[in-house]
């Protein structure tokens, strides 16, 4: 489901979720203080998603930019995490914009179903089966962090491998529900193909947003 673009007057408010101080719990910046700000509204569908809550943008009333802009400029890591939802089903580019005027470094964690806008400092690549990506967010990509549900995603991560650059990095991940099975898996799967490193769900094992 997707809000009515005109609700969004081009960017100037989005529906906002939930946003938070903490530390990044995945992927490459794990262990880094961010302000989390996540997008409602998501149509990839993915059943083991762990954020369902946002997938219907309606739920949460567009607000405006500048204000979420604001707050996240007033905490110390001077970083923000966009994700979702599926934060490329908005127009980003006045967010970015904005964030880049206060001084501060701009994270998206996406899974590229819909064209990218916006300037960002760290793209993060999540490709789901339901809707792989387009356009040509594989080439601008600095993480290509791939969830595994089932022994078989890692041949899914590795076609999206060969359409990323050299300097991107690349990351396999458990889906939580199935971690205690797939840990040993993968962690044999990188010690034979290097290339790749473990991401872990950090927040979810310390308990923190």
């Amino acid at each position: 489901m997707r809000l009515d673009q005109k609700l969004l007057e081009n960017g100037k408010k989005l529906p906002l979720v939930e946003e938070f101080y903490t530390l990044q719990g995945e992927g490459i910046q794990t262990g880094t203080p961010a302000y989390f700000i996540r997008l409602g509204g998501c149509d990839v569908g993915c059943s083991w998603c762990d954020t369902k809550h946002s997938w219907n943008p309606t739920l949460f009333p567009p607000v405006p930019t500048d204000e979420i802009v604001a707050r996240a400029a007033s905490f110390p890591a001077k970083a923000v995490v966009v994700t979702g939802g599926e934060p490329t089903t908005y127009p980003l580019g006045y967010f970015t914009g904005k964030l880049k005027e206060a001084g501060v470094k701009t994270f998206i964690e996406t899974s590229g179903a819909y064209p990218l806008s916006g300037d960002w400092d760290w793209i993060c690549l999540s490709p789901k089966k339901n809707a792989p990506p387009t356009d040509n967010i594989h080439r601008l990509a600095h993480e290509l962090k791939v969830v595994v549900y089932e022994p078989s995603d890692i041949e899914w991560a590795e076609q999206h491998a060969l359409l990323v650059t050299e300097k991107c990095s690349l990351l396999l991940q458990p889906e939580w529900s199935r971690r205690e099975q797939l840990i040993p898996l993968l962690i044999e799967y990188i010690q034979s193909n290097p290339k790749w490193r473990l991401s872990l769900q950090m927040h979810k094992w310390i308990r923190i947003p």
